[in-house]
């Protein structure tokens, strides 16, 4: 027999509301079927409004993406408007990516993502070379229904699961990421000069005498900026004169080439461990526009002269051509910094003055960063360290030091005259725009405060400064990791648009993106207007495609930000649609490229930690939900579920305000900031999950073990006992009992061994060897449909 479609509970996002929709019955509305990645009947929600919850039985003849005309038809027990599927608008046309199996004669493909549901069915012709327990690229033929799952034929072979820098490959194609040049943009790269021609330096100024230099992290292969800075006089007192140089890819990009349209469907390069999606062709990316040391490049520069604190006093733009005489990196620009007689220093002399001018520049900038109150936290970044089998090595935090710092504030002084550049010009352009929290973020943000004993708050109004001044306040807490993130989660996420409202969080009335071409394509866009401006032109946007799903969801998200008009709308033009269609696209493809980076590193992080099932490590609270606490690793940098089944025999609750668990009889309580032990449990690939079990304190670790292979308590839940992943929220978790946690998980049912390995082994390397046994082996089974945990 068939294997039965697997009954994963999936929603519908709607797509508009009408007051009152939400409660009441029989309204219809028209939706995207999105699954939820664990199936547990929490409602995902796109813009603020209930989304519809479909049983599964509802479920079984749509999947993932599909567009859909649903009715609610009753609420649930727990007031979800429940609906009906009455009429299936359009099927989702994109591939789906998955492993090739076969069961009892049968072969499916099981999708990597586990939001479909269900298994495709493949027909024997149709596997083309594809061999089983291979990844492949499926195309439905036939649509799922009532009682038959969906059918498919095998489009591509990806290759074997742990074959190297296949998590990049299952991530291009599950997020939709374009990773391969058209024709078109090809053949015209290649028609492209190898280097600056005397024709290109007409109407530039020769920068070429500038001791100009880049200074990059250690893997970087394209260099887009450069800096310089000279002691100046501004105005009756001191000051610096600052140059920043920036790649001018507009010049050999022309607007809707093949090339640019390549770019602009990508809108962004996407950054993977050992690799990257460019979004322009390596010719231009590494070769042409890349600032590579001695030889001449073009560029468009932002020349500023600051004061002694630190303010932009006056600047302008121009085309120019450049040589730049350094390549450096962060590392060495920190060491010379920090020791002007180094060997670092001796190896670079000549520019060692002018690295230190900019050092001056840097302080002043970051002085007046101070005045103007923009927020700065400090966040861990990791790097994974591979070898080149494409092994990981090792997982490192990426370390900030003196020369990012400097960099990032000349950076942000060339964006900020870029912004003022257009406003001032009266040109459309795209701005970064970075709006301050939500009523709701404010209320959760000043409850929180005010649970854990901050005596400061935030106004009706706040500013960047206040947010900043709470930080400072808090620096030297025992709970200031728990504060700041609190601070940080109360923030809304930066988007470009032509509807310039300030950024919130670095304090600026104006801001843009000016110095990354190479990689970002508003960056583009702001080079192609500030050109147009200095030509006394109008630049014109080329006709784009109409925005994807994933711009419309970015759109309706954005929506539910804006309240009410009290006026009357004012009607834009036909140009003004077309930039804010534009940075709708770039916005929600930054958005997906972030995704896409996510899923890999998460799925690289799984694959490291399989190697350590069932060591321990310490480690500390970074989140706390109603169904238990995620807790990174001190040595790992890697993140893991602690199941509030594992805190302990007793009933926890969840304090929202606090941002915490409590127990409701000793008062224990698991809060961001929280230092614990842990002990690697399970690790899920295919779900990207890592799960903890908490090692309390003077338990014997031999105990542990015996323990564990006893049942006394479960090292994996089973599936309907699991909590909602991180995100699916924490209301409706309720109150859990740890008391369940003597329940028989997979692990345990999976872990015997016979009397003889019993006598051949320690009790702890018998639980190591039986839990990466557990891990590593799913079960799946001939014949038998195999339990898979969802993501």
């Amino acid at each position: 027999m068939l294997a039965a479609p697997n009954k994963k509970r999936l929603f519908i996002k709607t797509n508009h509301q009408t007051p009152g929709a939400s409660a009441g019955l029989l309204a219809e509305f028209e939706g995207t079927v999105s699954g939820h990645r664990d199936g547990h009947g929490f409602v995902l929600r796109d813009d603020g409004e209930a989304d519809i919850y479909l049983p599964p039985n509802e479920m079984r003849a749509v999947l993932h993406k599909d567009r859909v005309k649903v009715r609610v038809v009753r609420h649930d027990r727990k007031n979800r408007p429940e609906g009906r599927v009455t009429e299936i608008i359009e099927r989702s046309s994109g591939p789906i990516i998955g492993r090739l199996l076969q069961e009892s004669g049968v072969w499916l493909v099981a999708p990597e993502d586990k939001r479909y549901g269900q298994d495709v069915l493949i027909p024997k012709s149709a596997t083309g070379l594809a061999k089983t327990g291979q990844v492949v690229v499926v195309q439905l033929t036939e649509p799922p229904a009532l009682f038959g799952q969906p059918v498919g034929r095998v489009t591509e072979v990806l290759g074997e699961l742990d074959d190297p820098g296949m998590e990049i490959e299952i991530a291009v194609r599950k997020y939709g990421v374009p990773h391969e040049f058209t024709d078109a943009a090809l053949a015209l790269a290649r028609t492209l000069p190898d280097s600056v021609r005397p024709a290109d330096k007409k109407h530039r100024v020769d920068l070429t005498d500038i001791p100009l230099v880049t200074i990059d992290g250690e893997d970087a292969r394209d260099f887009d900026d450069a800096v310089y800075c000279e002691p100046a006089k501004v105005g009756r007192g001191k000051g610096w004169r600052l140059l920043v140089a920036i790649a001018d890819v507009s010049h050999y990009v022309e607007t809707g080439s093949a090339i640019d349209i390549d770019a602009y469907d990508r809108a962004t390069s996407v950054y993977f461990p050992r690799r990257v999606i460019p979004m322009l062709p390596e010719k231009l990316s590494n070769g042409l526009c890349s600032l590579n040391p001695n030889v001449e490049r073009l560029c468009m520069v932002c020349d500023m002269l600051v004061n002694a604190k630190g303010e932009v006093h006056a600047y302008q733009f121009y085309p120019a051509v450049m040589l730049s005489q350094a390549r450096f990196t962060y590392t060495e620009v920190a060491a010379i910094l920090t020791n002007t007689r180094g060997p670092e220093a001796a190896q670079r002399k000549t520019l060692v003055p002018h690295l230190m001018d900019l050092h001056d520049v840097y302080q002043a900038l970051l002085k007046e960063r101070g005045v103007r109150g923009a927020v700065d936290f400090e966040t861990i970044e990791t790097q994974i360290v591979c070898d080149e089998a494409g092994h990981i090595e090792k997982i490192v935090p990426r370390t900030r030091n003196v020369a990012h710092r400097l960099i990032e504030e000349a950076m942000l002084a060339a964006n900020v005259c870029s912004a003022d550049f257009i406003a001032q010009s009266k040109h459309i352009g795209l701005f970064r725009v970075h709006e301050g929290p939500t009523p709701e973020k404010k209320d959760m943000l000043r409850n929180y405060l005010k649970a854990v004993g901050v005596g400061m708050t935030i106004s009706d109004d706040p500013t960047p400064g206040e947010f900043q001044q709470i930080a400072l306040a808090t620096k030297d807490r025992p709970d200031a990791t728990q504060i700041h993130s609190m601070l940080l989660r109360s923030m809304q996420q930066a988007i470009y648009t032509p509807l310039n409202s300030g950024h919130f969080g670095l304090s600026y009335e104006a801001y843009t993106h000016f110095t990354s071409p190479i990689r970002r394509y508003p960056d583009l866009l702001v080079h192609r207007v500030i050109k147009a401006v200095l030509n006394k032109t109008k630049y014109q946007l080329p006709t784009l495609p109409t925005p994807g799903e994933a711009e419309a969801k970015l759109s309706k998200r954005l929506a539910a930000r804006v309240k009410a008009p009290t006026e009357k709308p004012v009607k834009i033009s036909a140009d003004e649609m077309a930039w804010q269609a534009a940075g709708l696209h770039c916005s929600a493809n930054e958005r997906r490229a972030d995704e896409a980076s996510r899923d890999v590193e998460a799925w690289l992080k799984c694959k490291y930690m399989r190697e350590h099932l069932g060591e321990e490590f310490g480690g500390v609270v970074t989140a706390a939900t109603g169904f238990g606490i995620f807790v990174t690793l001190d040595a790992m940098y890697v993140e893991g579920l602690v199941h509030i089944t594992e805190l302990g025999s007793e009933y926890f609750r969840f304090d929202e305000a606090r941002q915490e668990l409590r127990g409701e009889r000793s008062g224990l309580r698991y809060a961001i900031g929280t230092r614990v032990r842990v002990q690697v449990s399970r690790v899920d690939l295919d779900g990207r999950k890592i799960d903890f079990r908490l090692v309390h304190e003077g338990e014997e670790l031999v105990g542990r073990a015996m323990k564990d292979k006893s049942g006394g308590h479960a090292a994996t839940l089973p599936e309907q006992e699991r909590g909602a992943p991180r995100h699916g929220g924490a209301k409706g978790a309720g109150k859990v009992s740890g008391k369940s946690a003597g329940k028989r998980s997979e692990l345990h049912s999976g872990s015997r061994s016979t009397g003889t390995d019993r006598t051949s082994k320690p009790p702890i390397q018998a639980l190591k060897a039986a839990v990466k046994k557990s891990a590593s082996n799913p079960g799946r089974k001939l014949g038998k449909k195999p339990r898979r945990s969802g993501s």
